[in-house]
């Protein structure tokens, strides 16, 4: 028996945008989100995606893939909706393509702002130019969601309302990696090479769209122009897509500036608040210390750097509080593969176990601390690990197609097979 249609309620507020809702949403860092043509997209990462929640700004951009993602009756009920002839209503949703689609591209970004990797937990990074190289594949396949109006760069030099839209970029950025790209497709088994060979042709279509040229491209497209690749010896994609960046987690004690030590204890990993690529996103990568040098209290923290952390240029910092005191700002800097930094602190005589809280932060980037997420980022990693172990794992016939969500991206599959220690 076929399951029942999903159903999205359309509805307009008195600013005059329009809402398509599905369900409810969770943390930020549990949500893929997708700028394009009128609109914002936003798909669950935990659990079956399905369509995706839309708030949308400008209902005529809009409707040039708003039949093509939900169907027409949706399409339908957002421009009554828009024009004041309708308050609300429920409407069923039509399965497409360009949805499907959709939902990886928005999945792929999310896990180029979210994926929690981790060498305390065993979660390998993904590979940055090999992920952005399926991102600029997967943008070029979704064109309809982006429109003219919103693409390219502004006055100022920023992305518009599109920001997603960004093939182009995409492929200068990485294009490093379309060589390896190219040795992996000639060593790929059959269904890792299909994948392959889908993501460079789409490549190779969108950089002669936006007129790209380069000794890169001219070797995907000669290589393209033969049809099949030349077989060659296997070969571990984890290694040939590795970034040489000279990471090596410090074993053992870390190194203190001395003194009798009072305390010790854990602190909150919130990924909100930094960037990627700064903060191993473990729970366990954010500790602190309280040590007596004479009569002075000195409060150390210790944060384990993300694989790709910069050794200068990031002013990272740790949010402190003790006993319900004031927060106090600590800088960090980096040392080996640890961001560290020392404060002074106020204890009352013969304190040992004083409270404190404690958080990794970014000034400037940073939201302000929120709700405690710590079961969310624990089923992220349940949800990473699971991908990890999927596209670890030869493709069966019957695998679902390549625009699917669940599907793995090349970085995960290059990731899951690295052989390097995690």
């Amino acid at each position: 028996m076929a399951p029942p249609p999903v159903e999205v309620r359309v509805t307009r507020d008195d600013d005059g945008n329009v809402r398509v809702a599905v369900g409810s949403a969770g943390p930020d860092f549990t949500l893929a989100v997708l700028d394009v043509a009128g609109a914002v997209l936003t798909w669950p990462v935990l659990g079956d995606p399905g369509p995706p929640t839309a708030e949308i700004h400008d209902v005529g951009r809009a409707q040039q893939w708003l039949w093509a993602v939900y169907g027409e009756g949706v399409a339908a009920a957002v421009h009554t909706c828009a024009t004041g002839r309708l308050a609300g209503a429920g409407v069923p949703v039509d399965p497409t393509a360009l949805a499907a689609d959709a939902a990886r591209l928005g999945l792929g970004h999310w896990a180029a702002r979210w994926w929690p990797a981790s060498h305390l937990d065993g979660i390998p990074a993904l590979q940055p130019d090999l992920l952005g190289l399926e991102l600029a594949a997967l943008t070029h396949q979704c064109q309809q969601l982006f429109d003219a109006s919103g693409d390219g760069l502004g006055e100022l030099g920023d992305f518009g309302d599109q920001p997603d839209d960004c093939a182009a970029e995409l492929i200068e950025e990485h294009r490093a990696a379309l060589d390896p790209l190219i040795q992996w497709w000639r060593a790929a088994s059959a269904d890792t090479a299909q994948q392959l060979e889908r993501v460079l042709r789409l490549i190779d279509d969108a950089a002669d769209g936006a007129g790209l040229d380069g000794p890169e491209l001219r070797r995907l497209r000669s290589v393209l122009d033969r049809s099949s690749p030349a077989a060659t010896a296997s070969l571990d994609p984890g290694r040939l897509f590795a970034r040489n960046d000279g990471y090596a987690l410090a074993a053992g004690e870390q190194l203190v500036a001395g003194g009798r030590l009072i305390a010790r204890g854990s602190g909150t990993n919130d990924w909100r608040r930094y960037p990627p690529g700064l903060v191993d996103a473990s729970e366990t990568a954010v500790s602190w210390t309280a040590r007596a040098l004479g009569a002075r209290r000195q409060f150390e923290v210790d944060v384990v750097a993300h694989s790709a952390a910069p050794v200068t240029g990031a002013p990272l910092a740790a949010e402190v509080r003790v006993n319900d005191g004031p927060h106090t700002r600590v800088a960090l800097a980096r040392r080996d593969d640890m961001w560290t930094g020392r404060a002074d602190l106020d204890l009352p005589p013969g304190e040992t176990r004083p409270r404190v809280e404690l958080d990794v932060l970014l000034p400037g980037f940073d939201p302000g601390p929120g709700p405690d997420t710590g079961a969310e980022r624990d089923a992220i990693r349940a949800l990473v690990r699971r991908r990890l172990a999927t596209a670890a794992l030869p493709v069966p016939n019957d695998a679902p197609p390549h625009g699917s969500s669940p599907a793995p991206f090349l970085a995960e599959i290059a990731a899951a097979t690295t052989d390097e220690d995690y």
